[in-house]
C-alpha cells in the first residue's frame, strides 16, 4: 500500500538507479477514492438538503405555521418573490427573507405552545 507521504514527495535514487516501473494510474487511486469519499459523505448529503429547503420554500403559501432560524414561530400572511410576511401575533406582522425559514410546522403547532 502506498502512503501519502510517497504520493507528495517523490524519492532520489542513486545515480543510475532507476524506480521500480508500475502503473501512473494506480499511483492516483488513494487520492480518487478520497474524492469519491468526500463527495458521498459531505457534498451530495448537502445537495439534497439544498434541494429540499427550495421545494419547501416554493411550496409556501398563506396560512402556513413556520419557524425562523432566529427561532420566531408564526403564520404566513402573505407570500413574496424573495420576503414574506409572518403574522407572529394578532396584528403584529413581520417581513422576512424566504431563506430565514428553517421549517413548516403542522398545523396547530401555534396554538398548542
Amino acid at each position: 500500500m502506498m502512503s501519502i507521504s510517497n504520493l507528495l514527495i517523490s524519492n532520489a535514487y542513486a545515480e543510475g538507479a532507476a524506480p521500480a516501473q508500475g502503473s501512473g494510474m494506480l499511483d492516483f487511486l488513494p487520492l480518487i477514492a478520497l474524492v469519491l469519499v468526500f463527495f458521498f459523505l459531505v457534498l451530495r448529503p448537502q445537495q439534497k438538503r439544498a434541494k429540499e429547503l427550495a421545494v419547501m420554500l416554493n411550496a409556501l403559501q398563506k396560512g402556513d405555521e413556520i419557524a425562523t432560524s432566529g427561532g420566531v414561530l408564526g403564520r404566513v400572511a402573505k407570500v413574496g418573490e424573495s420576503y414574506i410576511s409572518v403574522e407572529v401575533a394578532e396584528g403584529v406582522e413581520l417581513n422576512i427573507q424566504k431563506n430565514a425559514i428553517q421549517t413548516v410546522l403542522p398545523k396547530g403547532t401555534i396554538k398548542a405552545i
